[in-house]
Formats: C-alpha cells, sequence, structure tokens
C-alpha cells in the first residue's frame, strides 16, 4: 500500500514537471515569436517624380517644342485636337495672369499627353523666361497658373586683367556676360569704360542665380575690386533700413552726383576738342562735347537728378534734350532717334532714368550721342571734372558695415589675380 501510494506521489510530480516545461517551452517560444508574428511586412516607399513645374511627368507622355515665327498660342494648342472653342476660352482666362500676344518665338513649351493611343492633352507648360512659367491644367477643370522655377543661388568669385574690354574678357572666359552690367552699373560714377585702360584689373565676388545646371542670371554682387589707370577702387554692398549701395573701406560712398556716361556700353568716336575737323560740314570748329558711338536704339541715361528744360529738334542738334541740375551744372544729350515717353520741359528725371535713344538725326555721320556738359554756364570736358559723391555712410552703421567690409575683404584677398581670369 504504501508502494502504491509513493507511485502515485512520484506519478503525480512527473506529470507536475511535465506541464511545467510545456508551459514554459510554450510562453517562452510565444515571446520570442510574437513580434514577429504581429509585424506587419513594410510596405515599399512610393517615390513620387515631378518636374521643375511640379507636374508628375511619368504618368504622361511629355511633348516638347519651341514657339516657331509668327506662331500663335491657338496656333499651338490647336495642334494638340483642341476644339477652336476651348481655346478662345483659354486664350480669354489667360489675359488675367499673361497677355497672349507676349508669347515669343524661341520660347520653350512641354504638352502631357496621356499615355494611351488617344494622347489627350492634360497639361501645357509655357516657359515665359528661364525662371517664369505657365502651366495650363486641363486634367479637370481649366486652370491657368503662372509660377516660378526654384532658383539656387551659387557663390562665386572672378578676377583678370582686361586687354579689350570688360565684356570681351568675361565672355572669352565662359563666365556670365551680364556680370559685366552688373560691375559697370556699380563703378559707373568711377570708371568710364569708355576709357578702359589696358592693364586695368579687377576681382568681383558674387552670386549667381541656377536653375538646376542653367544659369539664369547674375544675383548679388558683394564686393568688387578694380583697379583703373593705377587708381583702386574698392566697394562693398551693404544694406540695412533705408540704406542700400555700395561703400569705399571707410564708408565713402561709390555713387558719385553725375554718371561717367549717358550710355552704358559703347565707344568714344570723338572727344571734347577746341578744333575738329567737322565729319559733315569738312570745317574746322570746336567740338564741346563726347560723342558716344552706340547702335541706334540704345538707350541714353540722364546722367544725375534734374528738371529738363529743353526736348526738342534743330537741323544740327536733331532730337535733343537738356537738363538742368542746379545752379551749377547742365547737361545736353544731341542727335536722339527719339524721345522717351513723356520726356517734355518741366519733367523731373532721377539719375539713370532712360531719356531718349541713339540715334543720327541732325547734323550726324552715324549713331552716336554727343554729351555736353556745362558748369556755371560754360561747356566743359565732364571726362576732366571731380564731381562730389553722394551722402556716406552713417557713422551709426559703422560697426556693422565694418563687419561686412572685413569678411568681404578676407574673400577677395583670396582671390588670385592672373594674367587670366580665375573662376571658382
Amino acid at each position: 500500500m504504501a508502494n502504491t501510494s509513493k507511485f502515485r506521489k512520484g506519478l503525480f510530480l512527473a506529470a507536475l514537471v511535465l506541464v511545467a516545461l510545456v508551459a514554459y517551452t510554450f510562453f517562452h517560444n510565444d515571446n520570442q515569436l510574437a513580434p514577429e508574428a504581429i509585424q506587419e511586412e513594410e510596405e515599399p516607399e512610393i517615390v513620387i517624380l515631378y518636374d521643375v513645374y511640379g507636374i508628375n511627368y511619368e504618368n504622361f507622355k511629355v511633348d516638347t517644342g519651341v514657339v516657331r515665327n509668327r506662331q500663335t498660342l491657338g496656333h499651338i494648342l490647336a495642334g494638340y485636337e483642341l476644339s477652336p472653342r476651348f481655346i478662345d476660352r483659354i486664350v480669354t482666362e489667360m489675359r488675367e495672369i499673361f497677355d497672349p500676344r507676349r508669347i515669343r518665338a524661341g520660347n520653350s513649351f512641354q504638352a502631357y499627353l496621356t499615355n494611351d493611343t488617344l494622347e489627350s492633352l492634360q497639361y501645357f507648360v509655357y516657359d515665359i523666361s528661364a525662371m517664369d512659367y505657365l502651366v495650363f491644367d486641363l486634367s479637370d477643370s481649366l486652370q491657368i497658373i503662372r509660377g516660378e522655377k526654384e532658383v539656387t543661388a551659387v557663390p562665386g568669385a572672378a578676377s583678370g586683367v582686361i586687354y579689350s574690354s570688360l565684356w570681351a574678357t568675361l565672355a572669352q572666359n565662359n563666365l556670365n556676360p551680364e556680370l559685366a552690367i552688373k560691375m559697370s552699373e556699380i563703378l559707373a560714377w568711377e570708371v568710364d569704360f569708355y576709357r578702359i585702360h589696358r592693364g586695368d584689373k579687377f576681382k568681383v565676388v558674387y552670386e549667381e542665380n541656377f536653375v538646376g545646371e542653367q544659369s539664369v542670371g547674375i544675383g548679388r554682387v558683394d564686393a568688387i575690386y578694380f583697379e583703373h589707370h593705377g587708381r583702386e577702387i574698392l566697394g562693398f554692398k551693404f544694406e540695412k533700413d533705408t540704406v542700400s549701395g555700395y561703400f569705399g573701406p571707410d564708408g565713402e560712398n561709390l555713387r558719385k552726383v553725375f554718371l561717367a556716361a549717358p550710355i552704358k556700353f559703347g565707344r568714344i568716336s570723338s572727344g571734347f576738342s577746341a578744333s575738329r575737323l567737322h565729319p559733315v560740314l569738312g570745317v574746322r570748329r570746336p567740338h564741346y562735347g563726347t560723342d558716344y558711338a552706340a547702335p541706334t536704339g540704345t538707350p541714353i541715361y540722364a546722367v544725375g537728378d534734374g528738371v529738363v528744360t529743353e526736348a526738342r529738334f534743330t537741323s544740327g542738334n536733331g532730337n535733343y534734350v537738356r537738363i538742368r541740375h542746379n545752379s551749377v551744372y547742365d547737361t545736353q544729350y544731341l542727335h536722339m532717334s527719339r524721345f522717351a515717353a513723356g520726356m517734355r520741359p518741366g519733367v523731373r528725371v532721377k539719375q539713370g532714368d532712360v531719356i531718349g535713344y541713339v540715334g543720327q538725326t541732325g547734323l550726324a555721320t552715324g549713331p552716336h550721342v554727343c554729351f555736353r556738359f556745362w558748369k556755371n554756364g560754360q561747356q566743359v570736358d565732364h571726362r576732366r571734372e571731380e564731381f562730389p559723391s553722394a551722402d556716406p555712410l552713417h557713422e551709426d552703421f559703422f560697426d556693422e558695415f565694418h563687419v561686412v567690409r572685413d569678411h568681404f575683404m578676407e574673400i577677395l584677398q583670396q582671390v588670385p589675380l592672373d594674367e587670366q581670369i580665375a573662376a571658382r
């Protein structure tokens, strides 16, 4: 009886151990496998590709083209089987955003067509410029959106020695020629670019704007160094509150009371002289002006603030404008092809305003502007005059300006000045 009891007790203990082992194994494995069991399989990330116009181009067949001479938007859209009535609606609605008459030959467009046998037009994009565009959304109800491509500003620096012209020096070295325009505008009061000296040197720190890999222009010039006829000129861009301009190392304003010339680019065909053989009359007589030769239609700028006193035609001067700047100075601009809109006596002009366009009216053998300069009633050679600067930077801004100046001065000093332009 005792043996039976012991046997039953042993059997019970064995069964209990077995149950415990089974339970342990079950819960242990369950805990290990539970995360795997409940973990859902991750779905692959869907990447939607958009082009620079914000359109998911993968779903479409994209047809690209260029506007041809005398081709209108209506002509282009008709090629995608849109009805004349719908085209008229598009042209009418787009006038609130963009004048359809400004569609230009040579500009590009893209048509997004359904990727099937119908190839129906869903989106149409017209590039207004390298940066601006129009999107015509025809996928549902008509929507016309004007947009701007994402622009990236890339810092750059360049230096060089000029042997012909600033423009040619930049262009020959694959730098954006717009940089020449920016530099000439900054130095317009300091440098006469019609008297560039062979061997003049420059350094410039700037930002160039890009859309993708395409340059779309010079954004900002931060600092400039120019050696002109052995004279060194430094300028630094400074903006604070209402102050914006280029200032020298000590805060002097690079802007002068008068521009150095009335046009941006061209050449001096005849200088100020007490005795010059007149090209039309064939006799020697004084030439109290400076002739700037340039293509017909080139803008002519007021060299300083003032009031127009004359805007008329005479047989000798042709179309001309005269400006009274103050009690001391007057300027006159001769042989214009035409006047700028609204140019008449009594009109106030600002320095840099377009007052007319180069021509050869009056006694002239070729397109040019004869620029004349009066000082206290006497005609003088403006290229030999020393003009006062505009207001210098106020001392309240000196501390902030010195930070900007020192930063870009260090960058300028690191730009190599070689015989060939170095760009980085």
